[in-house]
């Protein structure tokens, strides 16, 4: 039986980090929103500001140096995969296209045959 551990954040500051970068990206979407009068640029620009400081806070915050680990780590274990050939990938998608088609004929053959069953033998409706 595998125990997992939830990690929660547990430091004053980075909440207060959080919260700060939670109430940046609403005072972008507000700013976006009141800032209609003054036009598209001035619009894009606060939104765009405020978004890229939210991120910034967020990324000093604990949260967001394990996301950024856990971004450093996915990449790494995908450079380790061993990719199929153009070969391989041609042939694997003409198996699954093949057993598709094989499926589709026996479930067709089997919806006409307990079709002609129902209808022509038991209910007579033809």
């Amino acid at each position: 039986m595998a125990t997992s551990q939830v990690e929660t954040v547990t430091s004053g500051a980075d909440k207060a980090k959080l919260g700060a970068a939670a109430v940046l990206v609403i005072a972008g979407l507000a700013g976006f929103y009141l800032l209609a009068r003054q036009g598209a640029l001035a619009q894009w620009g606060v939104l765009v500001v405020a978004l890229a400081a939210a991120v910034a806070v967020f990324l000093t915050a604990e949260p967001g140096r394990q996301l950024v680990g856990f971004g450093r780590d996915s990449w790494r274990e995908v450079r380790k995969v061993v990719w199929p050939t153009r070969k391989e990938s041609v042939q694997m998608t003409a198996y699954v296209f093949g057993f598709v088609l094989i499926m589709a004929i026996l479930l067709w053959s089997a919806d006409k045959t307990i079709e002609w069953v129902f209808y022509d033998l038991i209910l007579r409706w033809r």
